[in-house]
């Protein structure tokens, strides 16, 4: 037997986009969308009880999300992120070890800080330190650290959310590995 009376929420689109979901685990394309509860005689919707949303609603597997999951970014956005995170941290890392330039370290702090913060809170701890470690191969490449790349590496420990003990353990591990 159908119900006589119920809640029933009319949803409406407001915006779409592409976003990484973590119900289906990969890029997927969404519909921003936000209701209104309405109460229902016979199916019918009469009268209104509120609003629901805004909600994220996958395309593919339908699932609904809190907004904020488009914070998190997608695959696709998250390599670029990463691949310019490892050459600027390897750019600087060279400007660093490069005797004669001067001024330049605060300079370089800037540009990190401009590409790691938004990467850092995405990273798992191993991948904070991978990079940092190799641009600890690349300031040990031509001998141990000069102070300009100890300090460049140091401002990457801090943009990557590492501790000050963790980044001075991994460097010192990095200076013991023969290449």
């Amino acid at each position: 037997m159908p119900h006589i009376w119920g809640v029933r929420t009319t949803w409406r689109t407001v915006g779409d986009g592409e976003f990484f979901c973590p119900g289906c685990g990969g890029d997927r394309s969404y519909l921003r969308r936000i209701g209104r509860h309405r109460i229902a005689l016979l199916g019918i919707p009469l009268l209104p009880r509120g609003t629901a949303g805004p909600v994220v609603e996958c395309a593919a597997c339908r699932t609904c999300f809190r907004t904020d999951v488009l914070g998190h970014p997608t695959t696709t956005r998250f390599s670029a992120m990463l691949r310019d995170a490892v050459h600027t941290v390897a750019l600087s890392v060279l400007a660093a070890g490069k005797e004669g330039i001067e001024g330049s370290g605060a300079a370089l702090t800037i540009e990190l800080h401009e590409v790691l913060d938004p990467l850092a809170p995405h990273l798992a701890p191993a991948g904070s330190e991978d990079i940092l470690l190799q641009g600890a191969r690349i300031a040990l490449a031509d001998g141990p650290y000069t102070p300009g790349e100890h300090q460049t590496l140091a401002a990457v420990g801090r943009a990557l959310l590492l501790s000050h003990e963790d980044t001075e353990r991994l460097l010192a591990i990095a200076a013991r590995t023969p290449s």
